[in-house]
């Protein structure tokens, strides 16, 4: 069976779970910089999927658009794009790389001296633009701390876009807090680059890192930190097939107290320059008087033992001692709600503890009906895509819509979830990264080609309110927003992507709920701020301290798809035309 399409024929696979699709690699010869000698390719860091891995490989060998390709390029071409064939099988050894005669200068080539600690750019020197000297805060003067949501330093953009944003420079800074031990939670790390990221009086304090790798990406990270005694590691249990630990999340210990900061970024550099990502960032929590309760420090959102609880569900010696240093800090300042995902199967109560279920029980809760419901729109924005099931009642119209259109007690809503916002692929070509940005969509052609239907909700991706229009997004945000979208009935951002394995499904006629993955986020309700709605702020930046809207990271309404553009699918090619740094997409 299978699916024509303007990308060629579209071959179905057996495989479920787009994080485990792995698009065949490119083979080119190496590249070369100004001097004509080669350039060592920056090792791919550490990463929770192959998938992934291959990706990189694609993001750092791009293959330049040719208007008249010779005619045996051409034929290549021509063979790809008319019969896309993906192999189910993950077995298969892919063709040799044909061998290249060295050239009198590639032997033993003069060293180049530099003083660029980064990895050469598979885009020469623009890629990653430096940051200008001014890109760094300075101060907290423009930070908007009212709702403490805030987006990562974009380079490439006007300074005014930056401002009131946070690089991952800013956060590790002495502006929050004397740092004395961190953890870091996530999905792929960069252990020399992260280090990099601490400023040089905090760069020995101890980390603990936590992550899901198994086998040999668990050793390659335990390789990478080995020039680094400071670095500790804990590893998430994931005892269901196709799980992976996707929390992003770091809690930062300071002589001042202690802080928790839960993103979307993974720790490694091509998450941090020219990627639409988010975060919320708490306040700094002071230590409880000495014998205070343990009940003592909880917020009106119940926000410290949720997050004890979720840190609990790792069933991690390495995380007790940080369990314990929670209990003794003030946490009742904040104003979200913790939303997370542990790996499991669920009954009774438990259901509604994680994913998409515990979204419901906190909507249900601590939301009321509005005037006109059935108007407001529901959005959901991210940045990957998991199997939706054969059509809409399977899950994404069925219990994922249910939650979604929750507000208050009232019964079945009439509303839609409709309005999805995902990159289109000439969202990902015309991007500051240009095709390479589409390594952090995985959307794959085994997932999309048995949900066609899905394809009728996508809008594109457009943000010039907040200047990141080319700045592709690995954020992820789901919101209701009124009829003409100026107010929020409540925002959430988060690691969960759409997909199953991080919401959860629910199994045995509704009596249990199954969740694949670790997800965390945070949701705002206008009740903790004392509001009935959030207006939408329409002049994000620069970040103004006063400013009581809140800050959509993207523009609304959302603009549907127009009748020429396609959803970016990851592993398959883009010839067609070149991206903004004059190169195509193929993953041959």
């Amino acid at each position: 069976m299978s699916q024509d399409s303007q990308h060629g024929k579209w071959t179905i696979s057996d495989s479920e779970d787009e994080d485990n699709i792995i698009p065949p690699t490119t083979t080119l010869s190496p590249k070369r910089n100004e001097d004509n000698h080669s350039v060592k390719e920056p090792s791919a860091p550490s990463m929770g999927s192959e998938a992934r891995k291959v990706a990189h490989v694609n993001q750092t060998i791009p293959v330049k658009y040719e208007s008249n390709p010779s005619p045996s390029v051409k034929r290549k071409r021509e063979t790809e794009e008319a019969g896309w064939n993906l192999s189910s099988s993950d077995d298969e050894t892919p063709p040799p790389a044909p061998k290249k005669e060295p050239k009198k200068s590639d032997v033993n080539p003069k060293k180049k001296k530099t003083e660029d600690k980064r990895p050469p750019s598979p885009h020469g020197t623009s890629y990653y633009k430096e940051e200008p000297a001014d890109f760094f805060e300075t101060n907290l003067l423009s930070m908007n701390d009212m709702y403490r949501f805030y987006l990562n330093k974009v380079t490439g953009i006007p300074k005014k876009f930056n401002t009131g944003a946070l690089h991952i420079k800013d956060i590790l800074s002495p502006m929050f807090g004397t740092l004395k031990e961190s953890v870091q939670f996530n999905y792929c790390f960069d252990i020399p680059w992260m280090v990099e990221q601490y400023p040089p009086e905090f760069r020995d304090k101890p980390v603990v890192l936590v992550h899901g790798e198994k086998r040999e990406s668990k050793a390659r990270l335990i390789e990478q930190a080995k020039p680094y005694p400071h670095i500790r590691f804990c590893q998430a249990k994931l005892d269901i097939a196709f799980g992976t630990h996707h929390t992003k999340m770091m809690l930062l210990w300071y002589e001042e107290g202690f802080r928790v900061i839960i993103l979307t970024s993974n720790l490694i550099r091509a998450d941090w320059y020219q990627k639409t990502q988010g975060m919320w960032m708490s306040p700094l929590y002071p230590r409880l008087p000495e014998g205070s309760p343990e009940t003592a420090g909880e917020s009106p959102t119940n926000f410290k033992s949720d997050l004890l609880e979720y840190l609990e569900a790792y069933r991690a010696p390495e995380l007790a001692e940080c369990i314990d240093r929670i209990k003794q800090h003030d946490l009742s300042e904040t104003r979200v709600y913790l939303i997370g995902s542990t790996p499991g199967r669920y009954q009774g109560p438990a259901m509604e503890k994680w994913g998409h279920l515990r979204l419901r029980k906190l909507l249900s809760e601590h939301t009321k009906p509005v005037q006109n419901e059935e108007r407001w729109h529901v959005l959901g924005q991210f940045s990957s895509i998991g199997s939706m099931g054969l059509d809409k009642t399977k899950w994404l119209a069925a219990e994922f819509q249910r939650t979604l259109t929750t507000l208050g007690k009232a019964g079945k809503s009439l509303v839609h979830l409709n309005k999805l916002v995902y990159p289109s692929v000439e969202n990902v070509r015309t991007s500051l990264e240009g095709y390479p940005a589409g390594g952090s969509l995985p959307y794959s052609i085994q997932t999309a080609q048995k949900q066609l239907w899905l394809h009728s909700y996508f809008h594109g991706w457009h943000a010039d309110v907040t200047g990141r229009s080319n700045a592709m997004p690995h954020i992820k945000t789901y919101m209701r927003v009124s009829p003409d979208f100026t107010q929020l009935a409540w925002f959430l951002v988060t690691s969960a992507n759409l997909s199953k394995a991080a919401w959860g499904a629910l199994e045995k006629n509704s009596t249990q709920i199954m969740v694949r993955s670790y997800e965390l986020g945070v949701l705002y309700l206008p009740s903790a701020f004392n509001m009935s709605t959030f207006p939408v702020e329409k002049n994000v930046f620069p970040a103004s301290s006063s400013s009581k809207g809140f800050p959509v990271p993207f523009d609304l309404p959302p603009q549907h798809y127009s009748s020429k553009e396609q959803p970016w699918i990851w592993n398959i090619p883009y010839t067609q035309a070149p991206d903004t740094h004059g190169n195509v997409w193929v993953p041959s």
